[in-house]
């Protein structure tokens, strides 16, 4: 059977796994807030952290992988026991992996997108790669990564923090912290239809927020987890 310890480790090895390459990023990338920034800027920006940037953002793609199989675990955990788990880990890992080729675009597009920018003094070029930059970050960024990746990690949240509250398998804060955090991070899907509706209104740090305190969550479930596991043999009798 799945183990609830082992569970609880890969939830807080990938959660603490995100912040590092996040926190980097916020010291030499000035991320998340250089996204406000004009294209050119963000683009020479990026070519001036050279190899080392490409790598965190590299680590930082594919520093959530240890939730993946966390969260398959802790659906097999749960799932004889109650019916929303098994939508619940669909969800779940559909958002991770979409993240995450969202995120590999500033590893495997930006750096050539950058590099032509700073290496080219011709005025059309340099306005074809912003408008193929924007064209870009608003598909794997904004589509992919912050609107469906996002989506379905908030309806994972609250499918298991209704899981958690039904089963009585975690204490009421840590399931009304689940609601909160997933209501927060989806106030930030406002900004997004900022970029598309002028004038939009919008939180601008619902999403720093929101991600931060679900990182945070994630990490209390783990080690919550690791210190009462749960057990998979008996099923919801409702």
């Amino acid at each position: 059977m799945p183990s609830s310890k082992l569970t609880g480790s890969l939830l807080v090895a990938g959660s603490v796994a995100v912040l590092i390459p996040y926190s980097i990023l916020t010291k030499t990338f000035d991320y998340p807030d250089i996204l406000r920034e004009d294209t050119s800027v963000l683009l020479t920006k990026f070519h001036d952290g050279g190899s080392g940037l490409i790598l965190t953002w590299f680590a930082f793609a594919l520093s959530g992988l240890p939730l993946i199989p966390a969260f398959i675990l802790l659906g097999r955990i749960l799932r004889s026991r109650s019916s929303l788990v098994r939508v619940a880990t669909t969800f779940g890992v559909v958002g991770l992996v979409v993240q995450m080729v969202g995120l590999l675009r500033w590893t495997f597009v930006v750096p050539i997108l950058s590099d032509i920018f700073m290496n080219t003094n011709d005025t059309a070029m340099k306005s074809a790669v912003v408008v193929t930059f924007k064209a870009v970050h608003q598909y794997g960024g904004v589509v992919l990564g912050e609107h469906i990746g996002q989506l379905f990690t908030i309806f994972w949240t609250v499918l298991i923090s209704m899981t958690f509250a039904k089963l009585k398998s975690m204490p009421k804060w840590i399931v009304w912290s689940g609601y909160v955090t997933a209501f927060i991070y989806l106030m930030a899907q406002a900004e997004l239809l900022a970029t598309v509706i002028h004038g939009f209104p919008y939180w601008s740090l619902a999403g720093v927020i929101g991600s931060t305190l679900w990182i945070a969550w994630m990490i209390v479930i783990g080690i919550r987890l690791l210190n009462n596991p749960i057990s998979s043999s008996r099923r919801d009798p409702a």
